[in-house]
């Protein structure tokens, strides 16, 4: 097979792959908070969560629910902060995805990837990280994103 890029571009495109699938994980994950409440183990992310507190009407009083989910809707992530966070992280990652998808294309088909393009999926791939760079800012300053 031909490719269009060189050793350095099949480095970059590897690489690449490799970074957006980690960011993609660790944004589907439910662990970036944990903790414990109603002395159970609980922890949660941006739009999923394990181990929450319901109210059981029946009974009068909170349960904990054992097992990992989504939040119903995207309203019902509990803060501003955290629905901005999922919108840009997941915009993160839809962009690193986008430019290492692209680049492994790029190993394997010829004149795929021209020197504008690279600069074109480089500016894309900087945007993509500046997203994470500015959620991991917002988590700082806000104790949580």
């Amino acid at each position: 097979m031909a490719s269009s890029l060189t050793c350095a571009g099949m480095i970059w495109a590897f690489l690449s792959f490799l970074c957006a699938a980690a960011s993609c994980v660790g944004f589907f994950m439910p662990y970036w908070l944990l903790g414990s409440q109603l002395e159970k183990s609980v922890s949660f992310g941006t739009f999923r969560r394990c181990s929450y507190p319901v109210r059981d009407e029946s009974l009068q009083t909170t349960v904990m629910v054992e097992q990992c989910g989504r939040y119903a809707s995207f309203q019902a992530i509990p803060s501003t902060e955290w629905r901005i966070c999922t919108v840009v992280t997941g915009l993160g990652c839809g962009l690193l995805l986008l430019v290492a998808l692209t680049a492994l294309m790029g190993c394997c088909v010829s004149e795929l990837i021209s020197r504008n393009v690279g600069r074109m999926a480089g500016g894309i791939q900087f945007l993509g990280g500046k997203c994470h760079l500015l959620h991991v800012r917002a988590a700082g300053a806000h104790g949580g994103c």
